[in-house]
């Protein structure tokens, strides 16, 4: 079974992390220089602000997909493509979480009795997969007009620490 051509891209970028100290990454800046303002809503302008939603937005980009508006927001993408029910999540569906601060937005790859195993940018200041508590889960998202492809995936959680932060 193949996976959607977002979530590949996502998958593509696992180990880019924010550079340390006043410096920035130039991929990840790239990434927000090649978005823009527009797609963006708003001047990205150091690695050290959440990249969340900037992530999601370059990977969905790359796939053809419009990211929503103001999508270096997480929560702004929980209104994005339409609603995924619980029992049917596949690979690539994008999740939102309440975080203190704010939002955290990244794509299911599977799932244990508690949480979600999320691949998202900005998890320990970088592209990481990491477990995420579901009852921190607001939305559950997949593209509109797109069939979903695949189904709910059980991983183990034998001794994956659970995300409390991604910011």
């Amino acid at each position: 079974m193949t996976e959607p051509t977002w979530l590949t891209a996502a998958r593509a970028k696992l180990g880019v992390r924010e550079t340390p100290g006043p410096a920035n990454n130039p991929t990840i800046m790239g990434w927000a220089k090649a978005l823009g303002t527009k797609v963006l809503g708003m001047v990205f302008n150091a690695d050290s602000v959440p990249w969340c939603g900037l992530f999601a937005a370059k990977c969905v980009t790359e796939a053809g997909l419009t990211p929503p508006p103001i999508a270096v927001r997480a929560k702004a993408w929980a209104t994005w493509g339409k609603p995924i029910a619980v029992d049917v999540l596949a690979p690539g569906a994008v999740l939102v979480f309440e975080r203190e601060g704010g939002g955290h937005v990244g794509f299911y790859v599977g799932e244990d009795d508690t949480a979600y195993w999320v691949l998202g940018g900005n998890q320990s200041d970088a592209v990481t997969v990491t477990r995420i508590a579901k009852n921190r889960c607001v939305a559950r998202r997949w593209p509109a007009g797109l069939p979903v492809i695949g189904k709910p995936v059980r991983l183990s959680a034998s001794g994956s620490p659970l995300s409390r932060n991604e910011a």
